[in-house]
């Protein structure tokens, strides 16, 4: 298997993310953060920009039906664990439409929640309906292995760390967990828009909070890159994988390449080579690429 992507820290991954996951080396990987589809793509509509606007993504964000969509979620989420570290951690951020079906495939399997976070909007769109409440969250869970197992936290950091944008996060007092967090800011998006962004200090946030300098974040479903573009200004390496390719082409490799140069890790001189699919796909997964 070759990288779609490959560069310095870097690896972007195009094509069906069970079978790339399960082609990465055993227990290889730090931390993982997923965004999977949330299957809501259904003909309905919301609101963007003040504006009615349908809700419908894409295919991939379709729903195939009750037993296909959890089959769907178990088997990535079973291949994450294969390449999970055994003291690493895995985040999964959905709304209702996904995320139970996740947490049911999580308990089947055995993993051990460390946490489930509500991550409000304070500046979420409003509900064009007028018969419901306005949705303005999302759940996170945050698991590790098993219960066995000793994950990596850096509490110093989170409960004493400057988290000026969440008004709910009182200054040198424990972090709770409901984070106050807008949607992305404009400077985000710059390369594009993609329908279910997160926002940058989302990922700062759990990056900084379970993963440590060099080590290996892979998301399974990377689509802008945001976590690529966080890793990256962390000084961690990161692991991409999309089935999308015009989301890698259009959005993600543009983003990732602005950080590499703003953080010196990219010679544009290069930039022929980027896309090569004859490119070694692991060596940033071996030790010697750590630095």
């Amino acid at each position: 298997m070759q990288a779609y992507y490959s560069e310095k820290k870097v690896r972007l991954y195009n094509g069906d993310v069970v079978e790339i996951l399960n082609g990465l080396p055993e227990e290889s990987v730090d931390l993982i953060f997923a965004d999977p589809p949330y299957n809501l793509s259904n003909g309905g509509f919301t609101c963007h920009a003040g504006k009615r606007v349908s809700v419908n993504k894409g295919k991939w964000d379709k729903s195939k039906g009750i037993e296909e969509d959890f089959d769907f979620h178990y088997k990535w989420i079973e291949a994450c664990r294969r390449s999970l570290k055994p003291n690493g951690s895995l985040w999964i951020s959905g709304t209702y439409h996904s995320i139970y079906v996740c947490g049911f495939a999580l308990q089947k399997q055995g993993w051990h929640v460390v946490n489930d976070i509500c991550w409000y909007k304070p500046n979420a769109a409003p509900n064009l309906s007028c018969r419901m409440f306005t949705a303005s969250h999302e759940t996170l869970l945050w698991v590790r292995k098993d219960k066995k197992t000793k994950h990596y936290f850096n509490y110093d950091l989170v409960r004493n760390g400057m988290w000026n944008d969440d008004f709910l996060k009182k200054p040198n007092k424990q972090m709770r967990s409901v984070w106050a967090i807008g949607t992305p800011k404009n400077g985000e998006k710059k390369h594009g828009k993609h329908p279910t962004q997160k926002p940058e200090a989302l990922l700062e946030r759990i990056i900084l909070a379970c993963s440590q300098e060099n080590d290996i974040v892979l998301d399974p479903f990377c689509g802008s890159a945001t976590t690529g573009a966080v890793a990256l200004n962390n000084n961690r390496r990161f692991v991409g994988i999309d089935a999308e390719r015009a989301y890698l082409d259009k959005i993600a490799i543009p983003r990732i390449e602005d950080v590499l140069q703003k953080n010196g890790l990219f010679a544009p001189k290069k930039a022929e080579l980027k896309r090569s699919e004859k490119q070694d796909g692991y060596r940033l997964l071996l030790p010697q690429e750590a630095t």
